[in-house]
């Protein structure tokens, strides 16, 4: 039985570059250039499409991830977020059929693009106190629920995360756990929605060899990229992700 897959190639030519970045960000760049990946395959399918999409993806990065970095994570740090994270994905869940994907994308960018520049003129100093853990929560939560919309939660966290200046192996360690467990709950509302049918799951099967290829140049890069370098790469991939969500916010279709 032939499965009822995606054939346009005007798709494959975004899809399989977005898979190859989220692979990249699971595993050595955070989340900044892995937000773009539903904003690229949008430009061919719809955001709910390319976010179902991706899920069985992510899930097989997820587990690539958590293998890669089983022994580097902060514990404490992630009890802390991931209630919050998940308090955030029941929060997108039941209000997804009300959401404009574009106001999301919009306040997403506009949030990710605020936090770029309060660092350029405001870089925290050797000394400087990490944000509270009110200011944190309530970033993570907004993780948690942008994550669910449009698999785009590592901006909120990272404002929350970066200020706390740990060594990039645990860093991509914690946040590897963390939205291992928040992508995992997000199934069964993405079932509950409609839209894991078959042929967003065939399409996502066609997709999973870049995968793990992905995961593997994220992982090499992580491991041998000096601190400074590694941050300010997760600076642009924000940046980049930003103004990209910000378009798709205020351009006329």
């Amino acid at each position: 039985m032939n499965l009822p897959l995606i054939t346009d190639p005007q798709f494959y030519l975004v899809a399989i570059p977005a898979v190859l970045l989220l692979g990249i960000s699971k595993s050595g760049f955070g989340a900044g250039f892995g937000s773009l990946a539903v904003p690229l395959m949008a430009l061919a399918v719809t955001v709910p499409q390319a976010a179902a999409i991706l899920m069985p993806v992510l899930l097989l990065m997820d587990l690539l991830g958590i293998a890669a970095f089983r022994k580097n994570f902060d514990r404490k740090l992630l009890t802390f977020l991931l209630p919050c994270s998940l308090f955030g994905v029941v929060v997108g869940a039941l209000l997804f059929k009300l959401l404009d994907a574009r106001v999301v994308a919009g306040l997403v960018g506009v949030f990710t693009l605020m936090f770029l520049a309060q660092r350029l003129l405001f870089p925290p100093r050797p000394d400087s106190v990490p944000p509270p853990r009110w200011v944190g929560a309530l970033l993570t939560v907004t993780s948690g629920f942008t994550s669910f919309v449009a698999h785009a939660g590592g901006p909120p966290l990272n404002a929350y995360v970066i200020p706390l200046r740990m060594p990039p192996a645990i860093f991509t360690g914690t946040l590897a756990f963390l939205f291992f467990f928040v992508n995992l709950a997000k199934w069964v509302p993405y079932a509950w929605l409609g839209l894991l049918d078959l042929r967003n799951m065939s399409t996502s099967l066609a997709l999973m060899p870049f995968a793990p290829l992905g995961v593997w140049m994220g992982v090499r890069i992580a491991q041998r990229i000096k601190p400074q370098l590694f941050y300010r790469l997760i600076y642009l991939g924000m940046f980049l992700t930003g103004c990209k969500l910000v378009w798709d916010a205020v351009a006329i279709t």
